[in-house]
């Protein structure tokens, strides 16, 4: 459990320095330069992630159940991932009016993929990753959207056909991933 909480530490920390420390983060850019601040950013983020990794299947090897959702809930989180997906999609395809509407779609999509799972995954293990990944979430789209207003920032609307392509790359990756690659990356199947 420690490597867990540590990754999830380091790697959280990394992705939070924007919410708590946008200031000092634009000094850092400037003294390092962007590509060495990538670098850094990158190195800590992979590190934090393998801990992570490691962490959770370790815990999972002797879970410490805090509960057991039912049946008909683990259903209802795996159904809840695909607006995840849909919007880490709209987060990459350009000019879709789901970014328009939501800013930071990639981030709401965390937040929706992390409550997904805390409600079909009852270990301890597992509340301690979707929910430190919810509260990151909530906290980074709140940050996100605060320097929107301030900046004045405005994101184009979008088109019909961009959207259908948004919703319809969203659909085709959670069917990869649920019927395909959860097994085989994760060990469980969600829909089964």
């Amino acid at each position: 459990m420690t490597a867990l909480i540590l990754g999830l530490v380091v790697f959280l920390g990394a992705h939070s320095v924007r919410i708590v420390a946008d200031g000092w983060r634009a000094a850092q850019l400037a003294r390092l330069g962007e590509g060495a601040w990538k670098g850094l950013y990158s190195v800590t983020s992979v590190i934090g992630f393998v801990l992570i990794i490691w962490g959770y299947h370790s815990a999972q090897a002797q879970p410490i159940v805090v509960w057991s959702p039912p049946h008909w809930l683990r259903l209802v989180g795996a159904l809840l991932t695909i607006p995840a997906f849909v919007l880490l999609a709209a987060a990459y395809v350009p000019g879709n009016r789901i970014k328009a509407a939501v800013g930071h779609p990639m981030v709401a999509g965390v937040k929706v993929w992390a409550f997904a799972h805390l409600l079909a995954n009852g270990t301890l293990a597992a509340i301690l990753l979707f929910g430190a990944f919810l509260v990151w979430a909530i906290a980074d789209f709140r940050s996100a959207r605060r320097r929107d207003r301030a900046a004045g920032t405005r994101y184009p609307a979008g088109t019909t056909a961009r959207d259908a392509v948004t919703v319809i790359a969203g659909l085709v990756a959670w069917a990869l991933f649920a019927f395909l690659l959860h097994r085989w990356l994760i060990g469980v199947q969600p829909l089964a």
